[in-house]
């Protein structure tokens, strides 16, 4: 019987130690740690420049206001006494801002399921094309549109509106004139939000996992069932963020609304009625005629729509925070 001998095998190299890599893949992680860190902080620094500034110019204006800056419903910095408040501002920016994200966020996300889960790949991809150039059109030319388009045939719905809806009170339409109301400024501004909410919405959808589908389908899940069951958890984070994005959009926009709206310090709850304002849209018609201290106060309210967009953000992701199936992590 022949004997056998073993065979020698070679010894595992030894591990490489962190005092064993070359000198210059150590100083390229210093470089990019410190280049990185640097990044974060000056964008701290940012923030808190323009916070500081904001805070500061404002300061100035509200310490010599006459009224109540969060309650008073005229705007007149350049009288004998200052007289001025945001009431008026504020109401028109949420108003406006809710119903642009009521009627363009279930519109975004039912155009971007068809996109990624119903349209043929031939029509899929030129109709998401289409939907990401809608986001480069710029703001003068939607506020354009919406002046010479869309406000004179918007009075033939104010008036549908009034006749079968005017008992809710928000659709009954109580003072004569064109359709240059907070209802027209929510309209346009959810078709300019509207790409940017489809987009990240569709994105998202895409990446869910197609073994989440594909089991489903075999236990024999409609395509309806995949979608509630599978697709929607998956990305509702995802939308959730979209949704934020366009409402950043939608309180900030300024050129299309000033364009539109017909502004005036009424608030009123009838949402067809002309008149309103915005804080971008006040900003942007008084800026160019307003003195040192009506632009210091014209800041002041800035500064409360700075706020209001970072209390905003912060609320998104503390929603996505406490629930952890928003995240997609147990996708």
């Amino acid at each position: 019987m022949a004997s056998t001998t073993p065979i020698d095998t070679p010894p595992p190299p030894p591990a490489v130690r962190n005092r064993d890599r070359p000198r210059t893949g150590r100083a390229g992680d210093k470089i990019f740690l410190s280049l990185s860190r640097g990044s974060g902080i000056l964008l701290l620094v940012i923030m808190a420049s323009i916070a500081a500034f904001l805070t500061y110019r404002a300061a100035l204006a509200v310490s010599k206001d006459q009224g109540n800056f969060f309650t008073t419903f005229d705007w007149n910095p350049a009288g004998d006494p200052p007289v001025f408040g945001i009431a008026v501002l504020l109401f028109g920016t949420v108003v406006s801002s809710l119903i642009a994200m009521a009627i363009a966020v279930p519109v975004a996300v039912g155009i971007a399921l068809f996109i990624s889960h119903y349209a043929p790949r031939k029509l899929a991809a030129p109709l998401a094309y289409v939907v990401d150039l809608l986001a480069a059109v710029p703001s003068i030319v939607y506020g354009i549109w919406g002046a010479l388009f869309l406000v004179p045939y918007l009075e033939g719905l104010n008036l549908w509106l009034d006749q079968f809806f005017g008992w809710t009170y928000l659709f009954e339409k109580t003072e004569v004139g064109v359709a240059r109301s907070l209802f027209t400024v929510g309209i346009l501004l959810a078709i300019m939000i509207l790409p940017i909410v489809t987009s990240v919405s569709r994105e998202v959808f895409l990446q869910v996992p197609k073994t989440n589908e594909e089991a489903a389908l075999a236990l024999g899940a409609t395509r309806w069932e995949v979608i509630r069951l599978s697709v929607l958890p998956f990305g509702r984070s995802g939308v959730i963020s979209a949704s934020m994005l366009g409402l950043g959009r939608a309180l900030g926009e300024t050129m299309a609304v000033a364009t539109v709206l017909s502004p005036s310090f009424i608030i009123s709850g009838h949402l067809l009625n002309p008149g309103g304002g915005t804080f971008a849209q006040n900003i942007a018609a008084k800026f160019d005629e307003a003195d040192q201290f009506g632009r210091d106060a014209l800041i002041a309210s800035g500064l409360v729509l700075f706020v209001l967009t970072l209390l905003v953000n912060g609320a998104a992701r503390l929603i996505i925070a406490r629930r952890k199936e928003y995240s997609g992590a147990n996708a």
